[in-house]
């Protein structure tokens, strides 16, 4: 195997120090193949090389290595977390990779944390005298405070519902808490105490805030103790009806807990871990327990899954495999390869997952996990990380559950993946495209919007895979043209996604028209929405990672279809761009609208002269390109709509902040000049403004901002 590679690459290898780090391998074009982690540096990718891996997947991978880069660190806990760093930001070819974008939700309750302040001359707000929960999603703010994480935006609504049936608290705006003169349709239906009128005592509504808070914490039992002490002190002062107020929410909370019938035990805080593989594929599923409730699950799908474990199987099996191999491996020979798979997968997505989420103190996990994994976590969070494998009781029956879970989930992305296979094939007959590698199919779909003119955007969105691409998603801002001029829009758009591809493809393969399908490393200079960097122990080897002096910038390659969402008109304009740039007119396919705009009338209309092609309202094909233009005029109307609130920097944006009524906006605008003033004072300016409080002040400049 050593004599493909070179010998600069050889020596490299040889003279790897014996101390625990992270290993990198690129190919030719700059493209990361693999992150790995070793206790010893040199013995592990030594062994790389000095093996025959010929017709295995490992094989593969190896032969396509020009190019190591090494990260020396102290520890194999160290090099871990840092390996995982790597793998979740620059998404390698042959990792085991989990990739989710979304922020978890929190259940949000105003002001607590501020009320523990000294006030020292600020005058409190409504939130902070009458916190209100909410629905919460973003940068954490220190005066609140937050529980969660829950897995679903569903979770925390029922929380909330729960929490306005025993607890009463108010979930209005501060505005609309401010300009109540009679109490609203929640505390009609007995949802919520009436603080908006007076009709609850301040202080007995933040000892109801405090028992929420406690009961979200778990500590039930101590709110009926307290709540119980409460109705009889009532009792005793022959207060009868504030007694009888809190006997109800007892009963109100009692029956709460005994509908939630997997809060038993003692537990607090728990994660709940099982992973399902099959087909090769792979589901990890996470159920969240938080203040002893259960609240939820969500499922999780790895890429990479066969690529990775087939090399980490065959890794384990080399001598030196303690040394590297991930969480003792090569020690479990007595699992068979299924359940070694599902071990990496469930390792893989702890170690990824916890680098970015709130971490509990305990998992019950479907598959017992390694010992320096833990350690390597336990050193992060600073806390002390306990799995259990085969649990009891109570937590025996999470683990059921999540099992349940993540066997359904597993089956329905695999039926979901045939059908969408199902469709590619059908599209790739209907355009007479060959059919043996549909995995490499790509499609680009092009979409304008604007609002009379107004923020025009184009979209172009990724298919390829049998999957949208998210990530390879771009948004272009069009300018210079006469608004309302889509023909325009769209020539500027395809111009700039092909102009550079077109120009480095022609130097390298003459004046002859490119051929779809052709890669070109060369940056996309589209706007767009980047990947955010994961922050991790080491995020100076991570940026050289990114960054690397000598790795090429991979852009996009030409697709094999360029789909505009348009009819001739659309459609003559992109063929006009590709002829210009010498670009092949074969791969331009445009949709247009049947007879009265209907659903499912389109026609595909081609830039080279053939004939349109009507496919049929209940093709497969129409299916997936119906998807792909949704789902670009979707990209292209959010982008739009943002775009959009920028430009209007206007006196809407300061009506759409809570607390900032007609005289308040007036006086903002007088002293500012008009809202780019506002837009541009500090915190301290805005809080000399008459009737602008310090925390008022805050909210502005971040709404503006």
């Amino acid at each position: 195997m050593s004599e493909a590679h070179s010998d600069q690459l050889l020596s490299e290898v040889a003279a790897l120090p014996g101390l625990p780090g992270v290993y990198r391998y690129f190919d030719a074009q700059g493209q990361l193949l693999y992150v790995g982690k070793a206790r010893n540096l040199k013995k592990r990718v030594s062994s790389y090389f000095q093996k025959n891996h010929d017709g295995t997947r490992i094989g593969h991978m190896v032969s396509r290595i020009a190019r190591l880069e090494t990260t020396v660190v102290r520890s194999e806990a160290e090099a871990l977390l840092l390996e995982n760093n790597l793998i979740k930001t620059l998404n390698p070819r042959f990792n085991i990779l989990f990739r989710d974008d979304k922020s978890y939700p929190y259940l949000k309750i105003t002001g607590t944390r501020e009320a523990q302040r000294p006030l020292a001359g600020r005058v409190p707000s409504a939130s902070t005298l009458f916190p209100r929960m909410a629905y919460y999603r973003g940068a954490v703010d220190k005066r609140h405070s937050y529980y969660g994480p829950y897995p679903s935006a569903w979770a925390v609504k029922e929380s909330i519902q729960l929490l306005q049936k025993v607890f009463k608290l108010r979930t209005c705006e501060d505005t609309v808490f401010a300009n109540r003169t009679r109490p609203c349709l929640l505390y009609q239906i007995k949802r919520c105490s009436g603080p908006c009128v007076d009709l609850i005592h301040q202080a007995d509504y933040l000892n109801d805030v405090a028992n929420a808070e406690r009961f979200l914490r778990g500590e039930t039992q101590q709110v009926l103790q307290m709540l119980e002490q409460r109705m009889l002190a009532h009792s005793e002062k022959l207060e009868f009806e504030q007694a009888a107020e809190i006997r109800n929410q007892m009963s109100a909370l009692s029956r709460v807990l005994h509908q939630q019938s997997m809060e038993v035990g003692n537990d607090q805080d728990v994660d709940v871990l099982a992973v399902k593989v099959q087909g090769g594929r792979a589901c990890v599923n996470l159920a969240m327990v938080r203040g002893g409730r259960h609240l939820g699950d969500r499922p999780y799908f790895p890429a990479h899954v066969e690529d990775a474990s087939a090399i980490e199987e065959q890794l384990a099996n080399t001598a030196d495999a303690p040394e590297g191999a991930p969480s003792d491996v090569a020690e479990r020979g007595s699992v068979d390869e299924a359940e070694r798979t599902a071990v990496r997968v469930l390792e893989a997505f702890i170690a990824q997952h916890y680098l970015g989420a709130p971490m509990p103190p305990v998992l019950v996990t479907s598959h017992a996990v390694g010992k320096a994994l833990l350690e390597a976590l336990s050193e992060q969070t600073g806390q002390k990380v306990h799995a259990v494998h085969n649990p009891r009781e109570h937590r025996r029956r999470w683990l059921e559950m999540a099992q349940k879970n993540a066997g359904i989930a597993l089956m329905r992305l695999l039926s979901e993946e045939g059908s969408q296979q199902a469709r590619t094939r059908a599209l790739a007959e209907a355009l007479q495209l060959p059919d043996d590698e549909l995995e490499a199919l790509r499609i680009e779909c092009f979409d304008i919007s604007h609002t009379a003119g107004e923020s025009t955007q184009a979209s172009c969105v990724v298919f390829e895979g049998h999957k949208l691409q998210n990530s390879q998603y771009r948004r272009y801002n069009i300018e210079g043209i006469t608004p309302g001029d889509d023909y325009a829009a769209m020539r500027q758009v395809l111009t700039r996604r092909y102009g550079r591809i077109a120009e480095a493809l022609k130097a390298e393969s003459g004046d002859a028209a490119l051929p779809a399908g052709t890669e070109v490393s060369l940056a996309d200079e589209a706007e767009g929405e980047p990947n955010g960097l994961v922050r991790g122990p080491d995020e100076s080897a991570i940026a050289e990672a990114r960054s690397g002096s000598e790795m090429p910038a991979a852009g996009p390659r030409m697709p094999d279809i360029v789909l505009i969402d348009g009819g001739k008109g659309q459609v003559g304009v992109a063929r006009e761009v590709f002829q210009a740039l010498g670009l092949d007119l074969a791969c331009i396919v445009g949709v247009e609208k049947g007879e009265g705009r209907r659903v499912g009338l389109e026609e595909l209309v081609f830039a080279d002269g053939r004939a349109k092609v009507y496919l049929g309202s209940d093709s497969a094909a129409l299916m997936l390109i119906a998807q792909i233009r949704d789902e670009a005029h979707r990209f292209a109307i959010t982008g739009m709509r943002a775009q959009r609130a920028k430009v209007r920097v206007g006196a809407s944006q300061l009506e759409d902040i809570p607390g900032v009524g007609p005289k308040k906006r007036a006086r903002l605008l007088q002293r500012f000049g008009g809202v780019r003033g506002v837009a541009s004072a500090s915190v301290e300016d805005l809080a000399t403004v008459e009737g602008i409080s310090d925390e008022l002040a805050d909210a502005i400049y971040r709404a503006l901002h």
